[in-house]
């Protein structure tokens, strides 16, 4: 019998040419941000096109300009399938990073790759493309995909040019790690004790993460799979970003008002305007008020112990930004808001603590740390960082750690000491303010959760914040996105390029202690407790248990 069914044929890919790469750039999902960013990627192209010349090598780049939008980035996951089916599968592949990108973009094409991929970006603040390169080695890490990264200004200086040719010569590229040690047997004592006996009270009690849609930005290395996550003694309670709305509609205008006049009289500066577009108004802040009010109420439905808004993509183009709401719910103290009958103060005296972007590494870390630093009767205010940039002051390497606003009014040194100014408009169309200001001088520990060989790692170190003139933190800020918080962190025995060379997340999760001792017993207890969960624990750099 004859069939007439349409079988289709196999495709097939075309031959790699000689000593050529093929170049492709993932860009965001945001039109507004690829076609500002676009010339900057330009820029860094081109320097990447004269470094692998100089090795006697050509680059083919993978796609074109759309004539419709303007740019060259990839934007979507769709636009990344079908940029890969003309790379030949066996090609080296270099991804180029000058901005911000979305890691789902390429992660099926890299995926299915055969040949060796390499990811660089540029040593600039002015967009985050050190960020990009970090979440996506971070989301190839989990994927279990072979790959190599490396960073420059320019890539003309020798150390680059170097590490280039190697990556052309072996497919590979080997940085020095040697600052990571497996924590091994936690040594005795009262911390170690303490981290121990609240890993068992977690695993014995259980904890829930409220998590308003996962997925945020195509970061594929912050979702954590249940079946590896619940192991720790973490549940997550999956809620709707549609809910989220529907509760900041009902919160009374009243209610909205008087969160915004405790900010206020508190002492947090906004940086008012008239132009919605351009400025930050009463009315941003007030739904962000109402954003922050609906949070805590669904957290206390679900009788959550962290929460998490995804905000990018759906909630950008519905209202104000997140991270107020977000540096509010991460401080002890913050505006009061009481339960739907009036009954009680939620989350009284305490923080609600909030993951940023959805970051579920974010979380774990965010948890731990609440726990160990109330127990140790420490301000358990904590937030995430991206590691934006960074540059040598006075001697020493200072990173510039920013994110967009969700930092606690407790890290600047309270409200009086932060302000607010209006989100970037390429990021945030709908406005709303941040909650920023130049974090303190102190002591802090720093962390990272992620996965790994299938497994849930935790990375831990030590840390300085460190106070520069006015004028270079100006400096810093217009490097980079000056309306968002900074921290101008120092890294105890941990070099830039051996921190970009590990750091498997784009975020860095950190907290002050009151001093360097109480920090090194804070690390120890943090530490006993991520071992206590089951976590493979790493101690990074100058660490004293």
């Amino acid at each position: 019998m004859t069939t007439a069914y349409a079988i289709p044929e196999r495709r097939t890919w075309p031959e790699a040419a000689p000593t050529t790469v093929y170049t492709v750039a993932s860009g965001d999902l945001r039109l507004a941000a690829n076609t500002t960013c676009w010339p900057a990627q330009q820029a860094f192209e081109e320097q990447v096109r004269e470094a692998f010349a100089a090795h006697g090598w050509e680059t083919e780049r993978a796609h074109g300009v759309d004539p419709e939008t303007g740019h060259g980035f990839i934007d979507s996951q769709a636009r990344g399938i079908e940029v890969f089916r003309s790379v030949p599968k066996d090609a080296p592949v270099v991804v180029v990073d000058a901005v911000w990108q979305y890691s789902h973009h390429v992660l099926a094409g890299l995926r299915a790759h055969r040949g060796p991929i390499l990811i660089v970006a540029n040593w600039e603040g002015q967009y985050p493309g050190l960020v990009g390169l970090l979440n996506l080695t971070a989301s190839l890490t989990k994927a279990e995909i072979e790959h190599s990264i490396l960073w420059s200004r320019d890539f003309t200086d020798e150390w680059a040019r170097t590490k280039l040719g190697e990556w052309l010569e072996t497919g590979s590229i080997e940085h020095d790690t040697s600052h990571v040690r497996d924590l091994g047997a936690v040594p005795d004592s009262d911390e170690a004790r303490l981290g121990t006996a609240l890993a068992e009270q977690l695993r014995d009690d259980h904890a829930v993460i409220g998590i308003f849609d996962e997925g945020c930005m195509g970061m594929y290395n912050a979702i954590i799979d249940d079946e590896m996550l619940n192991p720790t003694g973490i549940y997550k309670e999956r809620l709707s970003q549609s809910a989220l709305l529907a509760e900041m509609a009902l919160v009374p205008d009243a209610e909205a008002e008087a969160a915004l006049t405790w900010l206020e009289q508190a002492g947090l500066t906004f940086h008012w305007g008239q132009d919605d577009a351009t400025e930050l108004t009463r009315e941003q802040v007030l739904s962000q008020m109402r954003m922050y009010i609906a949070a805590l109420r669904i957290g206390d439905d679900y009788g959550v112990d962290a929460i998490g808004i995804q905000y990018q993509q759906g909630l950008k183009d519905q209202c104000a930004a997140s991270d107020l709401a977000e540096g509010l719910l991460n401080n002890v103290e913050r505006p009061p808001v009481r339960s739907r009958d009036g009954e009680r103060e939620l989350w009284a005296g305490a923080p609600l603590p909030h993951f940023n972007e959805v970051d579920e590494g974010v979380a774990v870390d965010a948890l731990v740390t609440n726990r160990v630093w109330t127990a140790m009767g420490f301000d358990p205010a904590t937030t995430l960082h991206d590691i934006r940039w960074g540059e040598e002051y006075d001697g020493e390497f200072v990173w510039v750690f920013e994110i967009s606003g969700s930092v606690p009014a407790s890290h600047n040194g309270g409200y009086d000491r932060s302000y607010s100014m209006r989100q970037v408009p390429m990021f945030f169309p709908k406005g709303g303010g941040t909650l920023s200001g130049v974090s303190k001088p102190g002591e802090i520990v720093w962390s990272r959760v992620f996965v790994m060989d299938g497994a849930l790692h935790a990375d831990i170190g030590r840390a300085h914040v460190v106070e520069l003139p006015e004028e270079e933190t100006q400096r810093r800020l217009d490097s980079t996105d000056h309306q968002w918080p900074i921290m101008h962190a120092v890294l105890h025995g941990v070099s830039r390029d051996q921190l970009m060379a590990r750091h498997k997340s784009n975020h860095i999760q950190v907290a002050y202690a009151p001093d360097a001792e109480a920090a090194d017993r804070a690390l120890a207890a943090k530490a006993a407790m991520f071992a206590g969960m089951g976590l493979e624990v790493h101690l990074c750099g100058d660490v004293a248990l």
